[in-house]
Protein backbone atom coordinates (compact mmCIF):
# COMPACT_ATOMS: atom_id res chain seq x y z
CA UNK A 1 0.00 0.00 0.00
CA UNK A 2 3.13 2.42 1.25
CA UNK A 3 4.29 1.90 -2.84
CA UNK A 4 0.96 3.05 -4.21
CA UNK A 5 0.91 5.45 -1.79
CA UNK A 6 4.13 7.20 -2.74
CA UNK A 7 3.85 6.78 -5.91
CA UNK A 8 0.16 9.21 -5.72
CA UNK A 9 2.27 11.32 -3.87
CA UNK A 10 4.87 12.05 -6.79
CA UNK A 11 2.29 12.43 -9.17
CA UNK A 12 0.30 14.72 -7.02
CA UNK A 13 3.74 16.68 -5.85
CA UNK A 14 4.53 17.37 -10.00
CA UNK A 15 1.05 17.72 -10.84
CA UNK A 16 0.52 20.25 -7.92
CA UNK A 17 3.80 22.45 -7.40
CA UNK A 18 6.28 20.67 -10.16
CA UNK A 19 8.00 19.37 -7.40
CA UNK A 20 9.80 15.96 -8.19
CA UNK A 21 10.25 13.35 -5.18
CA UNK A 22 13.19 11.34 -5.68
CA UNK A 23 13.60 8.75 -7.85
CA UNK A 24 14.84 6.13 -5.38
CA UNK A 25 11.15 5.75 -3.76
CA UNK A 26 11.77 2.53 -1.25
CA UNK A 27 13.55 5.01 0.49
CA UNK A 28 10.44 7.40 1.22
CA UNK A 29 8.51 4.34 3.40
CA UNK A 30 10.09 5.07 6.65
CA UNK A 31 10.06 9.10 6.81
CA UNK A 32 6.88 9.47 4.91
CA UNK A 33 4.88 6.69 7.61
CA UNK A 34 6.71 8.77 10.49
CA UNK A 35 5.58 11.98 8.88
CA UNK A 36 2.25 10.93 8.55
CA UNK A 37 2.34 9.55 12.22
CA UNK A 38 3.28 12.79 13.98
CA UNK A 39 0.58 14.79 12.38
CA UNK A 40 -1.16 16.97 11.09
CA UNK A 41 0.63 16.97 8.13
CA UNK A 42 -1.27 15.59 5.43
CA UNK A 43 0.39 12.64 3.20
CA UNK A 44 1.42 14.69 0.41
CA UNK A 45 3.29 17.57 2.89
CA UNK A 46 4.90 14.60 5.00
CA UNK A 47 6.58 13.22 1.45
CA UNK A 48 7.31 16.89 0.34
CA UNK A 49 9.08 17.60 3.69
CA UNK A 50 11.07 14.76 3.94
CA UNK A 51 13.12 15.98 0.38
CA UNK A 52 13.16 19.36 2.01
CA UNK A 53 14.93 18.11 5.14
CA UNK A 54 17.59 15.94 2.63
CA UNK A 55 18.14 18.24 -0.14
CA UNK A 56 16.38 17.03 -2.20
CA UNK A 57 14.95 19.67 -4.62
CA UNK A 58 17.49 21.90 -6.10
CA UNK A 59 16.87 25.67 -5.70
CA UNK A 60 15.06 26.29 -9.24
CA UNK A 61 12.71 23.59 -7.67
CA UNK A 62 12.21 24.72 -5.07
CA UNK A 63 11.45 28.53 -5.89
CA UNK A 64 9.07 27.43 -8.28
CA UNK A 65 7.22 25.46 -5.76
CA UNK A 66 7.62 28.72 -3.45
CA UNK A 67 5.66 30.79 -6.36
CA UNK A 68 3.26 28.37 -6.86
CA UNK A 69 2.43 28.35 -3.05
CA UNK A 70 2.45 32.38 -3.08
CA UNK A 71 0.04 32.23 -6.05
CA UNK A 72 -2.41 29.49 -4.18
CA UNK A 73 -2.41 31.78 -1.13
CA UNK A 74 -3.09 34.62 -2.96
CA UNK A 75 -6.09 33.07 -4.68
CA UNK A 76 -7.21 32.02 -0.73
CA UNK A 77 -6.86 35.20 0.34
CA UNK A 78 -9.06 37.02 -2.09
CA UNK A 79 -11.79 34.24 -1.57
CA UNK A 80 -11.95 34.97 1.95
CA UNK A 81 -11.60 38.89 1.66
CA UNK A 82 -13.12 39.45 -1.91
CA UNK A 83 -11.98 42.75 -2.79
CA UNK A 84 -14.07 43.10 -5.93
CA UNK A 85 -16.80 43.35 -3.73
CA UNK A 86 -16.00 46.51 -1.67
CA UNK A 87 -19.07 46.39 1.22
CA UNK A 88 -17.78 42.92 1.78
CA UNK A 89 -13.84 43.80 1.61
CA UNK A 90 -13.78 46.36 4.09
CA UNK A 91 -16.25 44.41 6.72
CA UNK A 92 -13.53 41.63 6.37
CA UNK A 93 -10.81 43.60 7.44
CA UNK A 94 -12.28 45.24 9.92
CA UNK A 95 -13.21 42.23 11.51
CA UNK A 96 -9.53 40.72 11.01
CA UNK A 97 -8.92 43.68 12.90
CA UNK A 98 -11.49 43.35 15.64
CA UNK A 99 -10.16 39.69 16.07
CA UNK A 100 -6.74 41.02 17.07
CA UNK A 101 -8.01 43.57 19.46
CA UNK A 102 -10.40 40.76 21.01
CA UNK A 103 -7.12 38.72 21.94
CA UNK A 104 -6.09 38.94 26.10
CA UNK A 105 -2.01 38.73 24.98
CA UNK A 106 0.03 41.24 23.01
CA UNK A 107 1.45 37.99 21.29
CA UNK A 108 1.62 34.75 21.94
CA UNK A 109 4.00 31.29 20.99
CA UNK A 110 6.73 33.85 22.52
CA UNK A 111 8.74 30.87 23.93
CA UNK A 112 8.20 29.13 20.43
CA UNK A 113 9.29 32.43 18.67
CA UNK A 114 12.49 32.61 20.89
CA UNK A 115 12.97 28.91 20.05
CA UNK A 116 12.93 29.04 16.26
CA UNK A 117 15.40 32.16 15.86
CA UNK A 118 16.70 34.12 18.65
CA UNK A 119 18.16 31.16 21.04
CA UNK A 120 19.43 29.59 17.90
CA UNK A 121 23.51 30.36 18.60
CA UNK A 122 24.27 33.59 17.80
CA UNK A 123 27.68 32.37 15.66
CA UNK A 124 25.23 31.00 13.12
CA UNK A 125 23.85 34.37 12.98
CA UNK A 126 27.30 35.84 12.43
CA UNK A 127 28.14 33.52 9.57
CA UNK A 128 24.47 34.88 7.92
CA UNK A 129 24.26 38.51 8.57
CA UNK A 130 26.26 41.17 7.69
CA UNK A 131 28.61 42.84 9.93
CA UNK A 132 26.11 44.73 11.29
CA UNK A 133 23.71 41.86 12.53
CA UNK A 134 21.14 42.84 10.95
CA UNK A 135 18.28 40.46 10.64
CA UNK A 136 15.78 42.32 8.80
CA UNK A 137 15.32 44.15 5.72
CA UNK A 138 18.39 45.87 4.01
CA UNK A 139 18.08 48.97 1.88
CA UNK A 140 19.54 48.37 -1.77
CA UNK A 141 19.64 52.10 -3.29
CA UNK A 142 21.57 52.49 -6.46
CA UNK A 143 25.31 51.51 -6.52
CA UNK A 144 25.26 49.17 -3.21
CA UNK A 145 25.57 45.80 -3.95
CA UNK A 146 27.06 44.52 -0.78
CA UNK A 147 24.86 43.44 2.56
CA UNK A 148 27.56 45.33 5.00
CA UNK A 149 26.61 48.59 2.83
CA UNK A 150 22.59 47.77 2.64
CA UNK A 151 22.45 47.29 5.96
CA UNK A 152 24.16 50.47 6.99
CA UNK A 153 21.59 51.78 4.19
CA UNK A 154 18.62 51.13 6.25
CA UNK A 155 20.19 52.07 9.60
CA UNK A 156 20.64 55.58 8.34
CA UNK A 157 17.35 55.57 6.52
CA UNK A 158 15.52 54.73 10.30
CA UNK A 159 17.51 58.10 11.68
CA UNK A 160 16.49 59.97 8.93
CA UNK A 161 12.36 59.02 9.08
CA UNK A 162 12.10 58.24 13.55
CA UNK A 163 14.28 62.19 12.80
CA UNK A 164 16.32 61.10 15.88
CA UNK A 165 18.82 63.65 17.12
CA UNK A 166 22.28 63.21 19.36
CA UNK A 167 20.95 63.61 23.12
CA UNK A 168 17.27 62.04 22.97
CA UNK A 169 16.54 58.93 24.79
CA UNK A 170 15.54 56.00 22.72
CA UNK A 171 13.50 52.99 23.38
CA UNK A 172 14.05 49.91 20.89
CA UNK A 173 11.19 47.27 21.42
CA UNK A 174 12.69 43.70 19.72
CA UNK A 175 16.41 44.55 19.91
CA UNK A 176 17.25 41.55 18.35
CA UNK A 177 20.86 41.55 18.07
CA UNK A 178 21.24 44.48 18.49
CA UNK A 179 22.24 46.20 15.13
CA UNK A 180 20.24 49.48 15.30
CA UNK A 181 20.29 50.00 19.39
CA UNK A 182 24.65 49.59 19.18
CA UNK A 183 24.34 51.82 15.77
CA UNK A 184 22.08 54.65 17.96
CA UNK A 185 24.60 54.38 20.83
CA UNK A 186 27.86 54.68 18.88
CA UNK A 187 25.90 57.73 16.48
CA UNK A 188 24.31 59.65 18.82
CA UNK A 189 27.21 59.48 21.87
CA UNK A 190 24.66 62.29 24.04
CA UNK A 191 21.96 59.72 23.69
CA UNK A 192 20.03 57.45 26.22
CA UNK A 193 19.72 54.34 24.25
CA UNK A 194 17.56 51.27 26.02
CA UNK A 195 16.60 47.90 23.58
CA UNK A 196 13.85 45.27 24.82
CA UNK A 197 14.93 41.59 23.77
CA UNK A 198 13.00 38.46 24.86
CA UNK A 199 16.14 36.77 23.80
CA UNK A 200 18.73 36.02 26.92
CA UNK A 201 22.01 35.28 24.31
CA UNK A 202 20.71 38.33 22.30
CA UNK A 203 21.44 40.46 25.44
CA UNK A 204 24.79 38.87 25.97
CA UNK A 205 25.88 39.53 22.69
CA UNK A 206 24.93 43.11 22.69
CA UNK A 207 26.33 44.00 25.86
CA UNK A 208 29.57 42.41 24.87
CA UNK A 209 29.70 44.69 21.78
CA UNK A 210 28.89 47.32 23.57
CA UNK A 211 31.98 46.68 25.95
CA UNK A 212 34.27 46.22 22.94
CA UNK A 213 32.95 49.37 21.58
CA UNK A 214 33.08 51.36 24.45
CA UNK A 215 30.01 52.61 24.96
CA UNK A 216 28.65 53.71 27.96
CA UNK A 217 24.67 54.75 27.42
CA UNK A 218 23.25 51.53 26.20
CA UNK A 219 21.11 48.98 28.32
CA UNK A 220 19.85 45.56 27.41
CA UNK A 221 16.58 44.33 28.88
CA UNK A 222 15.85 40.94 28.63
CA UNK A 223 11.80 40.16 29.27
CA UNK A 224 8.93 39.24 28.07
CA UNK A 225 6.31 41.67 26.43
CA UNK A 226 3.36 40.66 27.42
CA UNK A 227 4.75 41.14 31.51
CA UNK A 228 7.18 44.13 31.07
CA UNK A 229 6.03 47.18 32.11
CA UNK A 230 8.79 50.05 31.85
CA UNK A 231 9.49 52.42 34.69
CA UNK A 232 10.75 55.42 32.07
CA UNK A 233 9.51 57.47 28.97
CA UNK A 234 11.17 58.39 26.04
CA UNK A 235 11.73 61.20 23.18
CA UNK A 236 12.08 58.20 20.36
CA UNK A 237 10.19 54.83 20.74
CA UNK A 238 11.52 52.46 17.44
CA UNK A 239 10.84 48.44 16.34
CA UNK A 240 12.05 46.76 13.69
CA UNK A 241 9.95 43.54 12.60
CA UNK A 242 8.67 42.61 16.07
CA UNK A 243 5.22 43.87 15.46
CA UNK A 244 4.70 40.77 12.58
CA UNK A 245 4.94 38.61 16.38
CA UNK A 246 2.48 40.75 17.59
CA UNK A 247 -1.49 40.12 17.89
CA UNK A 248 -3.62 42.67 20.35
CA UNK A 249 -2.00 46.00 18.41
CA UNK A 250 -4.74 48.04 20.63
CA UNK A 251 -2.64 46.77 23.17
CA UNK A 252 0.45 47.15 22.39
CA UNK A 253 -0.17 51.32 20.50
CA UNK A 254 -1.26 52.15 24.25
CA UNK A 255 2.48 50.25 25.71
CA UNK A 256 4.04 52.27 23.18
CA UNK A 257 2.33 55.61 23.86
CA UNK A 258 2.97 55.15 27.39
CA UNK A 259 6.67 54.99 26.63
CA UNK A 260 6.53 58.47 24.89
CA UNK A 261 7.02 61.61 26.68
CA UNK A 262 4.47 64.10 25.99
CA UNK A 263 5.36 67.25 23.81
CA UNK A 264 7.70 66.45 20.63
CA UNK A 265 7.99 62.60 21.27
CA UNK A 266 7.39 60.19 18.05
CA UNK A 267 7.33 55.94 17.64
CA UNK A 268 8.91 54.69 14.29
CA UNK A 269 7.98 51.35 13.37
CA UNK A 270 9.33 49.23 10.56
CA UNK A 271 7.31 46.19 9.61
CA UNK A 272 6.68 43.87 6.72
CA UNK A 273 3.28 43.45 5.20
CA UNK A 274 0.94 42.55 2.43
CA UNK A 275 -0.48 45.22 0.44
CA UNK A 276 -4.25 44.90 0.98
CA UNK A 277 -4.56 41.26 2.85
CA UNK A 278 -3.65 40.39 6.49
CA UNK A 279 -3.16 36.72 7.76
CA UNK A 280 -2.07 34.81 10.48
CA UNK A 281 0.42 32.22 9.91
CA UNK A 282 -0.93 29.03 11.83
CA UNK A 283 0.43 25.78 11.96
CA UNK A 284 -3.18 23.91 11.11
CA UNK A 285 -3.21 25.15 8.22
CA UNK A 286 -2.24 23.03 4.67
CA UNK A 287 1.29 23.77 3.29
CA UNK A 288 1.68 25.77 6.61
CA UNK A 289 5.60 24.98 6.91
CA UNK A 290 6.86 28.24 7.33
CA UNK A 291 4.42 28.71 10.49
CA UNK A 292 5.45 25.66 11.95
CA UNK A 293 9.03 26.21 11.91
CA UNK A 294 9.84 29.82 11.86
CA UNK A 295 6.92 31.91 12.34
CA UNK A 296 4.56 30.42 14.79
CA UNK A 297 1.99 32.66 16.13
CA UNK A 298 3.60 35.55 13.56
CA UNK A 299 0.95 37.86 11.93
CA UNK A 300 1.41 39.18 8.09
CA UNK A 301 -0.34 42.51 8.48
CA UNK A 302 -2.10 44.58 5.59
CA UNK A 303 -0.27 48.21 4.87
CA UNK A 304 -3.00 49.61 6.34
CA UNK A 305 -3.76 47.37 9.61
CA UNK A 306 -2.40 50.17 12.17
CA UNK A 307 -4.70 52.29 11.15
CA UNK A 308 -7.67 50.83 12.98
CA UNK A 309 -5.97 50.98 16.04
CA UNK A 310 -5.20 54.94 16.29
CA UNK A 311 -6.66 55.63 19.51
CA UNK A 312 -3.65 55.71 21.02
CA UNK A 313 -1.40 57.09 18.45
CA UNK A 314 -1.81 59.40 15.78
CA UNK A 315 -0.26 58.30 12.01
CA UNK A 316 1.78 61.31 11.19
CA UNK A 317 3.40 59.44 8.07
CA UNK A 318 4.51 56.16 6.22
CA UNK A 319 6.15 54.72 3.65
CA UNK A 320 6.75 52.11 1.48
CA UNK A 321 9.84 50.23 0.68
CA UNK A 322 9.87 47.72 -2.34
CA UNK A 323 10.09 44.24 -1.85
CA UNK A 324 12.80 43.53 -3.49
CA UNK A 325 15.13 45.48 -1.11
CA UNK A 326 14.15 42.03 0.89
CA UNK A 327 14.34 39.86 -1.42
CA UNK A 328 18.27 40.51 -2.23
CA UNK A 329 18.75 40.72 2.02
CA UNK A 330 17.67 37.19 1.92
CA UNK A 331 19.21 36.26 -1.11
CA UNK A 332 22.60 37.38 0.74
CA UNK A 333 22.02 35.46 3.57
CA UNK A 334 21.87 32.63 1.98
CA UNK A 335 24.44 33.11 -0.19
CA UNK A 336 26.96 33.31 3.03
CA UNK A 337 25.14 30.21 4.82
CA UNK A 338 26.40 28.40 1.65
CA UNK A 339 29.63 29.67 1.48
CA UNK A 340 30.51 29.08 4.82
CA UNK A 341 28.34 25.76 5.69
CA UNK A 342 31.09 24.16 6.84
CA UNK A 343 31.50 27.04 9.70
CA UNK A 344 27.97 26.76 9.79
CA UNK A 345 27.40 23.17 11.04
CA UNK A 346 29.40 22.94 14.33
CA UNK A 347 27.38 25.99 15.70
CA UNK A 348 23.60 24.43 14.11
CA UNK A 349 24.83 20.65 15.95
CA UNK A 350 25.58 22.53 19.12
CA UNK A 351 21.56 24.03 18.99
CA UNK A 352 19.73 21.32 17.56
CA UNK A 353 21.56 18.67 19.30
CA UNK A 354 23.40 15.98 17.03
CA UNK A 355 24.83 15.63 13.36
CA UNK A 356 21.69 14.46 11.83
CA UNK A 357 19.24 16.97 12.80
CA UNK A 358 21.95 19.97 12.03
CA UNK A 359 21.71 18.25 8.27
CA UNK A 360 18.04 18.42 8.48
CA UNK A 361 18.11 22.25 10.02
CA UNK A 362 20.85 23.21 7.48
CA UNK A 363 18.15 22.54 4.44
CA UNK A 364 15.37 23.71 6.34
CA UNK A 365 17.09 27.15 7.06
CA UNK A 366 18.42 26.74 3.46
CA UNK A 367 15.04 27.19 2.11
CA UNK A 368 13.16 29.49 4.57
CA UNK A 369 15.90 31.93 3.09
CA UNK A 370 14.49 30.91 -0.35
CA UNK A 371 11.06 31.52 0.70
CA UNK A 372 11.63 35.02 1.80
CA UNK A 373 13.63 36.03 -1.13
CA UNK A 374 10.56 35.01 -3.35
CA UNK A 375 7.54 36.40 -1.35
CA UNK A 376 9.00 39.90 -1.46
CA UNK A 377 10.15 39.46 -5.18
CA UNK A 378 6.54 38.38 -6.45
CA UNK A 379 4.88 40.76 -8.39
CA UNK A 380 8.57 43.04 -8.48
CA UNK A 381 8.06 43.50 -4.97
CA UNK A 382 4.87 45.54 -5.17
CA UNK A 383 2.77 42.43 -3.14
CA UNK A 384 4.47 42.03 -0.27
CA UNK A 385 7.14 44.56 1.35
CA UNK A 386 8.56 46.87 3.86
CA UNK A 387 6.03 49.67 5.98
CA UNK A 388 7.78 52.08 7.63
CA UNK A 389 5.38 54.06 10.26
CA UNK A 390 5.86 57.67 12.18
CA UNK A 391 3.50 57.71 14.80
CA UNK A 392 2.99 60.48 17.80
CA UNK A 393 1.41 61.27 20.73
CA UNK A 394 -2.00 62.77 20.72
CA UNK A 395 -1.87 66.17 22.78
CA UNK A 396 -3.25 66.08 26.13
CA UNK A 397 -6.08 68.12 25.91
Amino acid sequence: MIESLIATLDRAARYTLGLDLPAARASLRQPVEAAIAKGPLNALEAAQEWAIDNGVYTDAVLRRGVRALLKTRLEELHKEYQPENVEYYVEAKRAFADQLRGLQELAILTDVANEQHYEVDTEFFRICLGKHMKYSCCLYPEGVTELDDAERAMLELYCERAQIKDGMSIMELGCGWGSLSLFLAQKYPKSRVTGLSNSNSQREYIEAQAQARGLTNLTIITADINKWTATDTFDRVVSIEMFEHMKNYEMLFKKVASLLKNGDSRAFIHVFCHRDLPYHFQTGEAQSWMARYFFSGGTMPARDTFSYFSSSLALERDWAVNGTHYAKTSRAWLERMDERKNECMPWLVRCYGSEAEAKKWFQRWRVFYIAVEELFAYNGGNEWFVGHYLFKKPAVE
